[in-house]
Formats: C-alpha cells, sequence, structure tokens
C-alpha cells in the first residue's frame, strides 16, 4: 500500500482548519495519509520552496505531484467518506470550474492573507 503525502501550510487558519478536519479522520481509519507542515522540516523532502508551497495545497502519490483541485481529488480519494466528493468534482464541468475558482479566486485569496498575517507578525515582533 502507498502513502500519499499532503503538504500544507498550518499557520494559515482556512488551511490547517480544513487538513486538520482530514487528518484526525485519516487517523481515525487508519490511512496511509501523511500530513507534512510547510513551515517543518518535512517540507525540504518535498523539493519546494516555502513561498510555492504556501500559494496552493499539494499531494504527493504514487510519486506523482499534484497540486490545486488535482491534489483535492487524490486526497478525497484516499478518503473513503470524500470519495463522492472526489467523483463530483472530477466531473468535466465541475472539475473546470472548480479549478478556475480555486486557481483564480480561492488560493490567491488565501495566499495574499497569508503574506499580511506574515507581515503583521514581523511588524510586531520588531
Amino acid at each position: 500500500m502507498s502513502e500519499t503525502r499532503v503538504l500544507y501550510n498550518d499557520q494559515c487558519p482556512v488551511c490547517s482548519f480544513e487538513i486538520n478536519h482530514y487528518a484526525t479522520y485519516a487517523k481515525r481509519n487508519g490511512l496511509p495519509i501523511r500530513f507534512d507542515d510547510l513551515n517543518g522540516p518535512d517540507r525540504e523532502s518535498w523539493g519546494i520552496d516555502p513561498d510555492t508551497a504556501a500559494r496552493r495545497l499539494y499531494v504527493q502519490r504514487d510519486g506523482v505531484l499534484y497540486d490545486g483541485i488535482p491534489a483535492f481529488l487524490e486526497l478525497w480519494r484516499e478518503m473513503p467518506r470524500y470519495r463522492w466528493l472526489a467523483r463530483f468534482v472530477g466531473l468535466p464541468g465541475v472539475r473546470h470550474m472548480a479549478s478556475f475558482g480555486y486557481d483564480h479566486v480561492l488560493a490567491p485569496l488565501i495566499y495574499r492573507w497569508h503574506l499580511r498575517r506574515k507581515a503583521r507578525q514581523v511588524s510586531q515582533s520588531g
């Protein structure tokens, strides 16, 4: 059985809320899914710099790296409770709309929020 790996930003409230939910579900069900925080030492093994990693979700499965909606689809396919969601979002028209929304609205919005939070942390600590 292969392991699915997820790279996410645990310092992002939106990201950590969603991914921690999946991590709890995976652990409770003994699923072979590993969750790596991009702010920790595991990020280096991904070969993705911190800024790129903060821009979207990454999933690695069977040696293939996925990002964005394809990453979510791979993750959801590994979790019985979410396979229906992977099937639905994977439909051609739905996948196209979901990818557009994630790539051009949601991911950039969350990333800009991440940069503002980081800038506030630096200004408050300096």
